[in-house]
């Protein structure tokens, strides 16, 4: 009996083993299908899941439309590249979803949205047809199992079943701690513990519900055995919650370090905390900024230390004080600063000769000095920069000059004006303690030029003053040393900067208003009155054509006749420069302009004849020779900021007490200069046979006319020496006859200055004979012929020789 039940179960057995093989030779034949792909970027789809997508590639749309039209199943498979539009079998995953579709809706541009549930896993085995319009994907289905004690051997059924349980409850409690950090997750999801779910369908729903990247499901998805799922998702699990512990912490640290007026600083940090989980490497602080400047920074060591200690405190320092922005502004003050980058220079001589010949016309000393410089730089490959000071009236051109000099030398220009400037600071910079401390404008002049070997025209440095904040001219002494500049510290920079290869030039009208320790610093170069007949070319080649663009003049539309320039020079301006000349030529310009559009003109000729027109009646009545000789009078020459002049004196001898009274606002320095001529004059009483009570009964008054213009100097001492001793002999003084020198009390003749202005004031008053100080021998040889030309210039030691020219011969 006992062996019929054996046998009988050995059949059963046999049975039961025969239909598992057919039953799994059925799936093996069903395993392999040939289905339409999509591949899906960004996005992985698990079986069991229903889940909806938008396509927008045509390829995809065109897939699901081919499988909407047989079963409606799709393989999707995850892109490794989310940014490749048209993904081989060796850029997307292998392990995919078999899917059945469920709704298909259409959208506004182009955009389909595809409702799918996952129905298996699935392996790709290949792409079936590359050439055409859409994917069509064979692959492998793998039926994977749904409880461990599907497909196990040699383990009971309850053991697998009590390890199940130990997984889901351990994936309880890892879930439920991953659910405290994102509380709306859990409360959906918590319900599947408390279900039947298998341990499959639980996992491949725990890990879609996670707000975790594709890959990471992929990792699940790739899964097949549920041992293995179990491990990458617990091991997913774990990391989710170290990272969301991290950002707690982090989130509760910077809380407690903030207080209530920084709610600010708290924002920005969660928003830096925010861009690094989103893996945005690209936003840099305003540190990080600094240190790559730094690092792209061509200075010393020793500056890049400072500015590296610098950067460090800032990143110590909290956004939202005020402390940050000021060390804000001084790292980007450092940084912008030229420390080693420089220019190349141009050492072509010709070129630069070529430049200043074109811009300028005369002012030969200032082109010859500048050359000599270029031909040292270019035979010593550096050379001390020169500290050039051009000194002349105002309009002589000595900013353009600089301008000039810039471009023949290939260098960057700054301009950098003192006129007016009293506080120190404006040179030296103000200290970072006070509130709004900026740079001086030395360093925020090499800051603009972007380079150390800049030309700095310093213009009007005769213009500076001083107050109680500082002797300004005494702060430029350090940046015009070229012993000392290459160590200029700036308060608010604080490192010390080299000047040493800045090319500084500077300007002012007279040496007389800068301190004589200034001056000894810088090489002086004259730039002197321009002649009536420098004027002419200077007009003709350079102002005008610059008026007639600015006024839109050009095409030939307006011309001025060389006797019309001449009159606007000799008529309507009275000056050393040519700044008035251009504003006439300009006024020409613009009533020209409106006769072209009213009249209709096609063209404007100014001559001579019609200038009055233009500019109307003759201004200027220049002084000319008196048309007779005369007791008492003399004419003087002077030098002012805008030119030579000439100048009366006249004397009047009356009946008095031996008094001498001055009018015509002088100076004291004129003022003792007549009382040294009346000195000498008395001296030599007996030599001209004066009577004994000239100077006792007789009251002497010396003017000079024009009595609002101020005038000052000792150049006229001998001037008003001759008109007194020609008004107390009454000898006449020769009407063509001018004369300049300072007289002492024996009768000396000493130089004076300005002479070329003096002697060009001379010649346009028509005088004929000059009397000069012996000792301007040399001043006079320097002067152009052009100027001399007409003049009868006598060189005079004493008073003896000076009356001996002046007076007329009786």
């Amino acid at each position: 009996m006992e062996e019929k039940t054996k046998a009988e179960n050995m059949n059963l057995d046999n049975i039961i083993t025969d239909i598992i093989s057919a039953e799994e030779q059925e799936d093996s034949s069903a395993r392999v299908l040939q289905v339409p792909a999509v591949a899906l970027r960004g996005m992985t789809v698990l079986p069991g899941l229903v889940i909806h997508f938008d396509l927008s590639r045509a390829k995809s749309i065109l897939a699901v439309e081919q499988a909407m039209m047989s079963d409606q199943r799709i393989f999707l498979v995850a892109q490794k590249d989310i940014e490749n539009d048209d993904p081989n079998y060796e850029e997307v995953y292998h392990m995919g979803c078999l899917a059945q579709i469920k709704q298909v809706t259409k959208l506004p541009e182009n955009v389909v949205r595809v409702l799918v549930e996952g129905i298996d896993r699935a392996r790709l085995n290949g792409f079936l047809n590359k050439e055409e319009r859409y994917l069509v994907s064979e692959i492998e289905v793998i039926k994977s199992p749904l409880h461990l004690n599907e497909g196990r051997h040699g383990r009971s059924m309850e053991g697998a079943d009590i390890e199940e349980e130990a997984m889901i409850r351990n994936l309880r409690e890892l879930f439920l701690e991953f659910c405290s950090f994102f509380p709306r997750i859990g409360k959906t999801m918590l319900k599947h513990f408390e279900g039947t779910f298998s341990l499959g369908v639980l996992m491949d729903e725990l890990i879609e519900s996670m707000p975790v990247t594709f890959d990471k499901k992929q990792e699940v998805l790739e899964a097949v055995d549920l041992n293995t799922r179990y491990q990458v998702l617990a091991k997913i699990l774990y990391e989710e919650i170290e990272v969301a512990k991290i950002r707690t912490e982090l989130s509760e640290q910077v809380k407690a370090r903030m207080e209530k007026n920084q709610k600010e600083y708290m924002l920005r940090e969660q928003m830096n905390y925010i861009r690094e989980e989103l893996g945005e490497d690209n936003v840099m602080s305003d540190a990080e900024q600094f240190q790559q400047e730094l690092n792209k920074l061509k200075a010393g060591k020793e500056v890049k230390e400072k500015i590296q200690k610098e950067i460090n405190r800032f990143k110590s320092l909290g956004q939202g004080s005020a402390e940050s922005s000021v060390e804000r502004g001084y790292l980007e003050t450092l940084l912008e600063l030229p420390w080693d980058k420089t220019s190349r220079d141009n050492t072509d001589i010709k070129r630069a000769e070529k430049i200043l010949e074109r811009d300028h016309y005369g002012l030969e000393q200032v082109k010859e000095r500048i050359l000599e410089f270029l031909a040292v730089r270019s035979l010593t490959k550096q050379g001390d920069s020169p500290i050039i000071c051009l000194v002349g009236p105002p309009g002589t051109g000595k900013t353009s000059i600089a301008r000039s000099v810039a471009e023949a030398l290939n260098k960057k220009y700054v301009r950098i004006c003192l006129g007016g400037v009293r506080d120190e600071a404006e040179i030296r910079g103000h200290r970072r303690t006070y509130v709004g401390a900026m740079p001086g404008r030395i360093v925020t002049g090499l800051k603009q030029a972007g380079v150390k070997n800049p030309l700095m025209l310093l213009d009007e440095i005769d213009k500076v003053s001083s107050d109680y904040k500082g002797d300004t001219s005494s702060a430029l002494l350090e940046v015009l040393d070229s012993e000392q500049n290459n160590h200029f510290r700036d308060h608010y920079v604080e490192i010390p900067v080299d000047l040493s290869e800045v090319l500084f030039i500077a300007t002012a009208n007279s040496t007389a208003e800068i301190p004589r320790p200034l001056l000894d610093r810088m090489e002086t170069i004259e730039v002197t009155s321009y002649t009536a007949n420098e004027k002419f070319h200077i007009a003709k080649e350079h102002l005008i054509g610059k008026q007639l663009k600015k006024n839109g003049l050009e095409d030939n539309r307006l011309t001025i006749s060389d006797g019309a320039l001449k009159e606007i020079i000799i008529s309507y301006t009275s000056e050393a420069g040519v700044r008035e000349l251009e504003r006439k030529i300009g006024e020409i310009c613009r009533k020209a302009a409106r006769q072209l559009l009213e009249q209709k003109k096609k063209s404007v000729h100014v001559t001579g004849r019609n200038l009055e027109q233009y500019l109307g009646k003759r201004r200027i009545a220049r002084d000319k020779a008196n048309e007779k000789d005369d007791v008492g009078i003399v004419r003087g020459l002077a030098w002012t900021s805008v030119g030579g002049v000439t100048m009366q004196v006249e004397v009047n001898m009356m009946p008095g007490k031996g008094e001498t009274r001055l009018t015509g606002q002088l100076g004291d320095v004129m003022k003792e200069s007549a009382m040294t001529g009346v000195s000498y004059i008395r001296s030599v009483s007996e030599k001209y046979h004066l009577p004994e009570n000239t100077f006792t009964e007789y009251d002497f008054h010396i003017h000079i006319p024009e009595g609002a213009v101020p005038k000052d100097g000792p150049s006229a001492g001998i001037t008003m020496a001759t008109a007194i001793l020609s008004a107390i002999t009454k000898t006449p003084v020769k009407a063509d006859v001018a004369m300049t020198g300072e007289i002492t009390l024996r009768g000396r003749v000493l130089a004076i200055g300005g002479l070329k202005e003096k002697l060009l004031a001379a010649k346009t008053a028509g005088m004929k004979t000059v009397l000069v100080p012996k000792e301007n021998e040399k001043d006079v040889e320097e002067i152009s012929r052009e100027i001399k030309n007409g003049l009868d210039i006598i060189l005079v030691e004493s008073m003896e020789e000076v009356i001996k020219h002046a007076f007329v011969s009786q």
